[in-house]
């Protein structure tokens, strides 16, 4: 039998995306599953191939991305614990994009017949399902921002910026010191740069006083300077006021 609990990470976010009573949680927790650990080298999912199940991390940290014609690849998205990793592909049957593990993963891979079934029967699942699909739609539209706007020193500022706020919002870990398991590489193919490009910039942050990396750790040392060397505000991220509060007491703001 599941271990319903194993769940709960998916059913605390979306909890914070809309209300959802005893009856709602006990429903998501109560969904089918299939449990998988992965390393770095598998694909959670393919793009173009058969979209049948739904993802929850349960550990770790993932990223979506898709590839041009001739190889060249765009990362569309890191993601936490807690987070369902394709719900972009909506009712599809295919599957839009790739997702892989940033690091070792733990998955619960969820039929997404399954989920339909449980948001088409609990509007309250339907309206926090359509609440974290709206945030991850407003994230993207950021990192477009990020991409297409912004200078380098910006760019990976402010994806530093982000996912630390993530990263404590979901209770992961409390400032200043976050995991950071993206290659400088990956970090290149979310912002648009070269890996050469990369390692200057991140060279001028630590000089700046702004940041620390060791290994795979990232200590943010000037969190007013780094917000403002990104050009980061939290709204786009769509935290509820308890949130926003929170953070704003937080050590990182």
């Amino acid at each position: 039998m599941p271990n319903v609990d194993i769940l709960s990470p998916m059913t605390r976010k979306l909890a914070r995306r809309s209300p959802l009573g005893e009856r709602e949680r006990a429903a998501l927790q109560a969904l089918p599953h299939r449990i998988a650990d992965l390393d770095r080298s598998r694909f959670i999912a393919r793009e173009g191939e058969p979209n049948r199940h739904c993802c929850l991390l349960l550990s770790g940290f993932a990223y979506c991305h898709r590839l041009t014609g001739d190889g060249a690849r765009q990362i569309l998205s890191v993601h936490l614990t807690g987070d369902l990793l394709d719900l972009q592909n909506g009712a599809a049957e295919i599957a839009t994009s790739n997702v892989q593990p940033l690091s070792p993963v733990r998955v619960a891979f969820i039929p997404r017949a399954a989920l339909l079934a449980l948001a088409d029967a609990h509007p309250s699942i339907a309206a926090a399902l359509w609440a974290d699909t709206g945030a991850n739609a407003s994230i993207l539209a950021e990192w477009l921002l990020n991409v297409g706007r912004r200078n380098a020193r910006a760019r990976i500022a402010h994806l530093m910026c982000e996912l630390a706020v993530r990263q404590q919002t979901a209770g992961l870990c409390n400032g200043p010191h976050y995991p950071w398991w993206i290659t400088q590489e990956q970090l290149g193919d979310a912002t648009g740069l070269t890996s050469v490009h990369v390692n200057r910039t991140l060279q001028g942050l630590r000089q700046e006083g702004l940041l620390q990396t060791v290994q795979r750790q990232v200590s943010l040392l000037d969190w007013p300077g780094l917000c403002a060397a990104g050009d980061f505000s939290a709204g786009y991220l769509q935290f509820s006021d308890v949130e926003e509060a929170a953070l704003a007491d937080c050590a990182c703001a």
